[in-house]
């Protein structure tokens, strides 16, 4: 048998949820049209309780774009990595990370993401690396493992436990 090498650490690592894009991205092309065909067909009618006109059918177009934009911005979440650390956005609040502060990159096989295990206990989400992105989301996980135990390899060793 063989032995098995190690593959050097990538410089870096970057990913982003590709399937959770290409969704949110043909899921606000569905809203806006529907928001467009609602604003077309809307009747043009003046009667003693609702009366609807152009402004309407604008406003009808606007919440549909807002509504898009807001599917769109779901599909946002970033990782990038290097030797330094991890820097991760997750929807909307962006965060960074020094190699010092992360345990571990944890994948599990039922989860719906990775995730970064802090020292503290603490554990912080990735939904840029998502399973259902395959073969993608592994190779992402093993370049942060790889990145994360290059960058952890000059560490003490902590003492042992005394019970």
């Amino acid at each position: 048998m063989g032995s098995v090498t190690e593959r050097p650490a990538p410089s870096r690592v970057a990913a982003v949820p590709r399937r959770m894009r290409q969704v949110c991205a043909a899921l606000a092309v569905v809203v806006v049209a529907v928001m467009v065909w609602v604003a077309a067909t809307l009747p043009g009618t003046t009667n003693t309780v609702v009366s609807y006109g152009t402004v309407d059918q604008f406003a009808m177009v606007g919440i549909g774009l807002v509504l898009a934009a807001g599917i769109v911005a779901l599909g946002r979440s970033r990782v990038d990595a290097d030797a330094e650390g991890v820097r991760f956005r997750n929807i909307a609040l962006g965060q960074a990370l020094p190699w010092s502060s992360v345990r571990a990159v944890a994948f599990e096989r039922k989860s719906p993401w990775a995730s970064l295990v802090l020292e503290n206990g603490d554990e912080v989400s990735l939904l840029a690396i998502q399973a259902v992105d395959h073969e993608r989301a592994v190779a992402a996980v093993e370049g942060l493992r790889a990145l994360h135990a290059a960058a952890r390899a000059n560490d003490p060793k902590p003492p042992p436990l005394l019970y």
